[in-house]
């Protein structure tokens, strides 16, 4: 069996998985329900004023029969007071000291307001601090959460008073709602995080009853964007993790969040250069018990593989995740059709023609029998038929030898001569 202990930062747990800052750590209840379950760790839900959230708060997207694919809320922060909270922390920690117990805060952007926040959480035993700067809904209006966590500037001066006075490691969490998130985690990195997190929640409006034409959900008939997450934002995740993790300039650890729902999630950002991940959506719509099927997971795969420590994998794959224009431009591969497991549906056919580059024909033999098959000298390799197809094994996409040494982008410029480049100059 594998080591799947791990050290974010300073940071201990038994296990990789933590419960993201949410409704599932609101209460020191959950947390210790969730402990005896398995899981290695908490993000309490985030501490702070004002105590107020509105009624009704959640919102889910369901697709071709699968229930919750995204989520969406425009809850706030705990609506319970602090000091119930703190009592709660303490009692946690204290029952489970081999937990990773982290306390989520969200003040006004003022030196004092953190600090005095710092010193209350640190004095219950908590493990670290992470930083709220990605919550978009409610408190942003006020000044807080992604309000704060769009301006580089103002996440690296809040993450400096925060350090100024804490005992415990300091995590920055992360709003996808921006540009460039490797700006605001360079100004994390700037401002003495150490570690970031990402991602929080994506603005959204889940949609609109057609009848009453009201938003969904509504507030007595009003609406307003809330924060989308659940499985449907995995890619955008992972993509700004490794995005992070591949910059020259951000060098701390990162705690992966966003749409994570099983063990093979966990691996794949932790291939992309997560330490460890918090998981939330996937307990709303589940329940604390999933973690049994993420650590016999993980553990099968690491045996597997005959790793011996779950932080041997962490950035195994960042190399690989590079810009475009260091991509193999003689790299090709072309879709095989296999005839004794297609069951003609036409699936692939249909998508080629109408979206792709024309390159399957619709063959008979002399039986009547018909076929597809694919003209490989114009199939581009798009992968669209072999996604499309329902029939695992039917479509396989194959490599095909280049006549050409690899070439990417930024090389041929090079050699051409040309001043256009691919690549961006990271200052």
């Amino acid at each position: 069996m594998a080591d799947l202990s791990i050290n974010l930062a300073g940071i201990k747990s038994p296990n990789p998985f933590w419960l993201a800052s949410a409704p599932p750590t609101n209460s020191g209840y959950q947390v210790q329900r969730a402990f005896e379950a398995g899981w290695g760790g908490a993000v309490w839900k985030t501490l702070g004023e004002p105590i107020l959230n509105v009624s009704s708060r959640f919102a889910a997207v369901s697709f071709n029969g699968q229930r919750v694919m995204g989520f969406n809320n425009i809850e706030l922060i705990t609506d319970r007071p602090l000091e119930v909270n703190l009592k709660e922390i303490y009692e946690t920690k204290k029952r489970f000291p081999d937990r990773a117990v982290v306390a989520s805060l969200m003040v006004e952007p003022k030196r004092e307001k953190w600090h005095e926040i710092v010193k209350r959480v640190e004095d219950v035993g908590v493990d670290g601090l992470e930083l709220n700067f990605g919550c978009p809904h409610g408190m942003a209006e006020r000044g807080m959460g992604s309000a704060s966590g769009q301006v580089p500037e103002l996440v690296e001066k809040q993450t400096y008073w925060v350090k100024e006075v804490a005992q415990t490691p300091v995590i920055v969490k992360l709003t996808p709602n921006i540009t460039d998130i490797t700006a605001t985690a360079e100004a994390a990195a700037q401002g003495g995080a150490d570690a970031i997190s990402m991602i929080n929640t994506i603005n959204s409006l889940m949609g609109v009853d057609l009848d009453t034409w009201n938003t969904i959900p509504h507030v007595a008939g009003k609406g307003a964007h809330g924060g989308y997450c659940g499985p449907a934002v995995k890619p955008i995740a992972l993509n700004m993790v490794a995005e992070c993790a591949r910059h020259p300039r951000i060098h701390v650890p990162i705690s992966g969040i966003g749409g994570i729902s099983s063990w093979k999630d966990a691996v794949e950002f932790m291939l992309m250069g997560a330490t460890g991940v918090q998981v939330c959506t996937a307990v709303m719509h589940h329940g604390f018990r999933i973690i049994e099927d993420m650590i016999e997971g993980l553990n099968h795969y690491l045996d597997e593989k005959g790793i011996a420590s779950v932080k041997d994998i962490v950035g195994r794959a960042v190399h690989k995740y590079s810009d475009w224009g260091d991509l193999d431009l003689n790299y090709k591969v072309v879709a095989r059709i296999n005839t004794d497991v297609c069951i003609n549906c036409n699936k692939c056919y249909i998508s080629c023609e109408d979206a792709s580059h024309q390159c399957i024909d619709r063959l008979t033999v002399e039986n009547g029998k018909e076929y597809l098959k694919v003209r490989e000298e114009d199939c581009v390799g798009c992968n669209l038929c072999s996604i499309v197809c329902p029939v695992d094994g039917a479509i396989e996409m194959i490599e095909i030898p280049s006549e050409h040494p690899p070439m990417t982008w930024n090389e041929r410029q090079a050699v051409i001569g040309g001043i256009s480049s691919c690549s961006v100059d990271v200052k």
